[in-house]
């Protein structure tokens, strides 16, 4: 097994994927020296940690393991309303990521950075038994008093959501055998939409005026909705029938109703869950055609505390668990 030491994997493989922004100094350097914000911006930054067996599988392809590294942290992006500017990559490495393992990794990061015209800013590398870990801190620019929050929801607004929910739960259950299906174009859809999420940038940028709340579904929408609630100060009613699915997850739902809950539950989604006062529905809307992204209004915020589900005859909607969370 090859795999280069720290400095020729400095000069050799991230040193290019630097190019993109002056502010890294090739990796020359201790540090980034970054210049002020244009026109009197802000700094937005974020930090997101995948690990091996926790946030992908071992067996993953290393090159989609760096675009779900880079992309969840974009997700934040898109949730704070922010334009993404760089990032800082710090990884442990473990025996098994040898240099055949790393170059494929680069690969997939490279293609990444330059869809999403940002710049590899620095970072830091070391070793570990396992298992390997990746540590992307992100910088984004939004004007003064424009980002999103958590907080901002009021009684009475629409609740939106972006794309369509639960693929990404439902994916790691198939690649994971938890769940078999019979169609492998709607099977690779579903791995794929786990392996390699979605960041919704440009539907955080036009909702910047339009949305009074947001945040990225990661954890369930029942749990990620759920924080909005706490932080406004307030509670949520959704419609289950009203969250969209894909017709992927329709057909798994329809053949084992056992998962039924995943697509409220799961996680995973990387889709924006919004908030919007129902004058601005129309507005809303005009986004998701201009962004060819199906927006679907799936409930309202409600006074009291914490989401209520209900079924299409309005009765209250049980779940076993609100979504994920990290136990220590």
């Amino acid at each position: 097994m090859v795999r280069r030491d720290e400095f020729d994997l400095i000069s050799g493989v991230f040193a290019p994927l630097a190019r993109r922004h002056p502010a890294a100094l090739n990796l020359a350097d201790d540090a980034a020296v970054l210049p002020p914000p244009p026109d009197g911006q802000h700094t937005v930054v974020s930090v997101d940690t995948v690990v091996a067996g926790v946030h992908f599988l071992q067996a993953d392809p290393a090159d989609l393991v760096a675009r779900k590294a880079l992309r969840v942290n974009l997700s934040d992006m898109a949730a704070m309303g922010a334009e993404p500017v760089g990032v800082f990559l710090s990884m442990a490495l473990s025996p098994a990521e040898d240099d055949a393992w790393l170059d494929r990794f680069i690969a997939g990061l490279d293609a990444d950075l330059g869809t999403y015209g940002i710049g590899l800013l620095g970072g830091d590398t070391v070793s570990t038994p396992g298992p390997a870990c990746f540590t992307v801190t992100i910088l984004g620019h939004v004007p003064p008093d424009a980002y999103l929050s958590r907080g901002g929801g009021t009684v009475g607004d629409d609740v939106w959501v972006s794309g369509t929910l639960g693929d990404g739960a439902l994916g790691l259950k198939l690649l994971t055998g938890a769940l078999r299906m019979e169609e492998p174009d709607m099977a690779a859809f579903l791995a794929d939409r786990y392996r390699v999420p979605r960041p919704r940038v440009d539907l955080g940028l036009a909702l910047r005026r339009v949305a009074s709340a947001a945040l990225d579904i990661s954890d369930g929408l029942v749990a990620d909705l759920g924080h909005m609630c706490l932080a406004s100060g307030c509670g949520a009613r959704v419609d289950a029938a009203r969250v969209p699915l894909s017709d992927a997850a329709r057909r798994c739902l329809g053949d084992d109703p056992t998962w039924r809950d995943l697509p409220l539950t799961g996680g995973d989604d990387y889709e924006l869950v919004f908030a919007a006062p129902p004058g601005r529905a129309a507005s809303v809307q005009e986004i998701g055609v201009r962004l060819g992204l199906p927006l679907t209004r799936i409930g309202c915020l409600v006074a009291g505390q914490g989401v209520t589900l209900v079924s299409e005859d309005g009765t209250p909607r049980p779940l076993g668990t609100a979504g994920w969370r990290h136990h220590w």
